[in-house]
């Protein structure tokens, strides 16, 4: 199992094979499952965040029980067919790509956590994007898959992926390191700069908190994702105009690591803090609870 960035590379160029094959290889053997049996697993992947991705964005959108979020990536998709947005059509198609997931997340639809189901639109976001502005083929799709697998895996192994032990930055950090990287792969990029993506996208969400709305995985996570999928792409971009981050990608994560530890109890999934601990946010909770807000 690799358990470094570095090692991943060096195995890519050593064994002049994508990322995405070294992955393969590596859960056939951990699984003892047959490549076809690997690939069919990975596919399914592919359909529920296609599902998601449509179904958020689908008629009048989705809605949380709680009323708090649902209908914004319908809003996105009325907004882009205007043809005047500021970010670009790329851009927002992928915003609206990723709060369509999100949204589904929050109303208990079926997504495909990414690493978490608090950052599950980020990667659906790169993705489904790409699919149209790259012409992807299905196979090209479950390759990115397989490369942001990898990374993400090196990630959880070396620090944390959820937002209850290491912040956002953990989640929906992670979540756009993985899709920088399988982005700037799929665009044929080298693991050289996938790893430089990686580590750009994560350096740009360090020390993002997490401080959920009465605890629920609703605001602001769900936006918390278009950031991601932005940040995403940026970094991929960079990568592949040849810009590094410098500091190296086993480096960033190991300070994604303690960043997320020295966090306060109260930034870390509790609901105690940041926009949580707001008026609004506190009345929020007791609408939806009944209940004031606990003190940390």
């Amino acid at each position: 199992m690799y358990m470094s960035v570095a090692d991943l590379v060096a195995d890519s160029v050593a064994k002049s094979k994508p990322v995405y094959e070294l992955m393969i290889e590596q859960e056939m053997a951990t699984s003892n499952c047959t490549r076809e049996e690997v690939w069919h697993t990975m596919s399914r992947n592919l359909d529920v965040m296609e599902a998601a991705v449509k179904k958020g964005a689908t008629g009048d959108g989705v809605y949380s029980t709680t009323g708090l979020t649902g209908g914004e990536a319908v809003l996105l998709k009325k907004y882009r067919q205007k043809g005047k947005t500021l970010s670009g059509d790329t851009m927002m198609q992928a915003v609206q790509n990723a709060i369509s997931t999100n949204e589904v997340n929050a109303a208990m639809g079926v997504v495909c956590a990414t690493p978490t189901a608090g950052s599950t639109g980020t990667l659906p976001g790169v993705i489904f994007t790409l699919k149209d502005r790259l012409d992807l083929s299905r196979d090209q799709m479950i390759q990115f898959l397989f490369t942001a697998g990898a990374y993400g895996m090196v990630i959880a192994n070396n620090a944390s992926i959820a937002g209850a032990t290491g912040g956002c930055q953990a989640e929906v950090g992670s979540a756009s390191a993985m899709g920088a990287a399988a982005a700037v792969e799929i665009a044929g990029g080298t693991a050289e700069q996938s790893s430089e993506a990686l580590a750009m996208a994560i350096s740009n969400l360090l020390g993002l908190v997490c401080d959920p709305v009465a605890g629920l995985v609703e605001l602001p996570c769900v936006k918390r994702n278009a950031i991601g999928v932005g940040n995403a792409l940026i970094a991929a971009d960079m990568a592949l105009a040849g810009c590094t981050n410098k500091i190296p990608a086993d480096e960033v994560i190991g300070a994604m690591d303690r960043v997320g530890k020295g966090l306060p109890k109260a930034l870390r999934e509790t609901g105690l803090g940041g926009l949580a601990a707001t008026p609004t946010g506190i009345r929020m909770k007791m609408k939806i609870f009944g209940k004031t807000q606990t003190k940390a």
